[in-house]
């Protein structure tokens, strides 16, 4: 009994591995997911007692379930059965598309790492490069929206910072479900993405399989009650003005919705606006077809170059913020309201006849936000040099030009979001912006707009162009045109593959 064996040193060394695993499996994971399930709880309990729309139960809801859900809906089930038929495979591989779709797109959202990760690092990152500021909103007529709706936050898109800075001053109020392009689907960004409950969208997918599973996806979410954030535009701003809207998404939350039984679906216009947009000289570059397109490892260079260039200053002690980064809430606008005033209800109707009354509403919250698109101190500077680009004029008269300015949109009931106790050292700063930037020349205390810098000007003008239209401020530098062109590029782009039987609605 008291012998010993001998056994071969793998044999020993595989023996303590699997001894291992399974004292993690059985004894120490357990007890981790236990910790980590009570600690969200917890910040669950304490969030409830605040949120003005409560955190759903759909989002708490494991991922798998959610997946297996969408994968067994009877729509894409039908949509399976066909997709085989048509294309002569089997069933078990179809659905195999599907279930991949639905885990690229179902989100895993985590509240802990939302509420105390998340919304931690969107306030230091927005307020260490802007002054954030809330420059709009109806909190009575906030108020009066049904706690038990599906709200849906639907804003212009300027930048990439519109995802931190909206999450940031929504997080008091509710959670924030994104659609996020594939520009996101990089490790360890995605994981991140996906626990802050954002899905991922191909949005220029044809594949009518993947935008069935998306489609189900949203109806699944907005049905729920999931609060939801949508730029109505489809993508980033180019040129500084609002594009024409992308009726996609809200198709999919309204094409099954039924005003007299279904959750009401409200939707809440949000402006935004940068004195400045980090990637503005990119996005007009994007207008330019022929322009030669930019390396993986150029855009990593500068990027690297941008931030350590900061980093430098901000250790000199002479770095400064990118100005005010401004968040205006507009009245809401009821889909049950809406549909009782004008006789339709969209779950009956078909697609020829939806997309059209799903258009109205889209064109309808897109002016909403554009008379609520923050007026901020470097636009308005922008205007003044824009005006007067032909012509040598003194800071003085341009500072006198930006307050006429301020007079007049005041007068047509715009809020101008340049405060008006240290209005004069906020359009110093906004001037001064522009001087580091080199967007403007001088010669002998005179000051004329820099003809190579025309286009960017533009685009920070034109945030606030539809308050101007009166005036001979058209966009210069032929950036509408340019704009133009991309758009119709894209539409043709669609049209193509709509002649050839794929439907694309973004």
């Amino acid at each position: 009994m008291g012998g010993h064996i001998a056994i071969p040193v793998w044999l020993f060394v595989l023996l303590i591995i699997v001894t291992c695993i399974a004292v993690l499996d059985r004894v120490l994971i357990p007890s981790t997911r236990w910790f980590i399930r009570r600690k969200i709880n917890r910040v669950i309990d304490e969030i409830g007692t605040r949120l003005d729309i409560e955190i759903r139960p759909f989002q708490l809801t494991k991922r798998q379930v959610l997946i297996d859900r969408l994968v067994y809906d009877p729509k894409i089930i039908e949509a399976i059965q066909l997709h085989a038929l048509e294309r002569n495979i089997p069933r078990e591989i179809a659905q195999a598309k599907v279930v991949a779709y639905a885990k690229e797109i179902v989100p895993s959202f985590n509240a802990y790492l939302y509420f105390r990760i998340g919304y931690w690092i969107a306030k230091k990152v927005a307020r260490l490069l802007y002054r954030v500021r809330v420059g709009l909103v109806d909190n009575e007529n906030l108020s009066q929206v049904n706690p038990n709706s599906t709200v849906v936050f639907v804003m212009n898109h300027r930048s990439n910072m519109d995802y931190i800075l909206v999450a940031f001053l929504a997080a008091e109020r509710t959670t924030l479900s994104y659609a996020v392009g594939e520009w996101a689907r990089i490790w360890p960004l995605h994981m991140l993405i996906k626990y802050m409950g954002a899905f991922f969208v191909r949005r220029n997918s044809g594949n009518r399989l993947y935008r069935l599973v998306l489609e189900r996806y949203i109806h699944m979410a907005t049905k729920e009650g999931v609060c939801q954030a949508v730029f109505i535009e489809g993508g980033l701003s180019r040129d500084g003005c609002l594009r024409p809207p992308k009726l996609g998404l809200l198709d999919y939350m309204l094409r099954g919705f039924q005003p007299d039984n279904d959750r009401d679906v409200v939707f809440i216009p949000v402006g935004i606006n940068y004195d400045r947009t980090i990637e503005d000289r990119s996005l007009l570059r994007e207008l330019d077809p022929e322009i030669e397109k930019r390396s993986g490892w150029f855009v990593f260079r500068t990027t690297v170059g941008f931030i350590l260039h900061n980093l430098s200053l901000m250790i000199q002690n002479k770095w400064h913020r990118f100005g005010f980064a401004c968040v205006n809430f507009g009245p809401h606008i009821s889909a049950r309201k809406y549909c009782m005033e004008n006789g339709i209800n969209f779950g009956s109707m078909s697609r020829e006849v939806r997309f059209p009354e799903v258009e109205k509403l889209s064109c309808k919250l897109l002016d909403s936000i554009k008379t609520i698109i923050p007026v901020l101190p470097v636009p308005l500077v922008a205007t003044v040099l824009l005006e007067n680009r032909s012509r040598w004029i003194s800071e003085f008269d341009i500072k006198a030009r930006i307050y006429n300015l301020m007079e007049e949109l005041k007068s047509k009931g715009v809020t101008v979001n340049v405060p008006d106790k240290n209005s004069e050292s906020v359009i110093d700063n906004a001037i001064n912006m522009l001087r580091i930037r080199k967007m403007f020349i001088e010669s002998d205390g005179l000051i004329r707009a820099d003809t190579g810098m025309i286009d960017v000007l533009s685009y920070y003008a034109n945030s606030i162009v539809q308050w101007r239209q009166d005036q001979d401020i058209t966009i210069a530098g032929d950036l509408k045109n340019k704009a133009g062109n991309v758009e119709s590029g894209r539409r043709a782009k669609i049209e193509s593959l709509r002649r050839n039987g794929i439907q694309n609605e973004y």
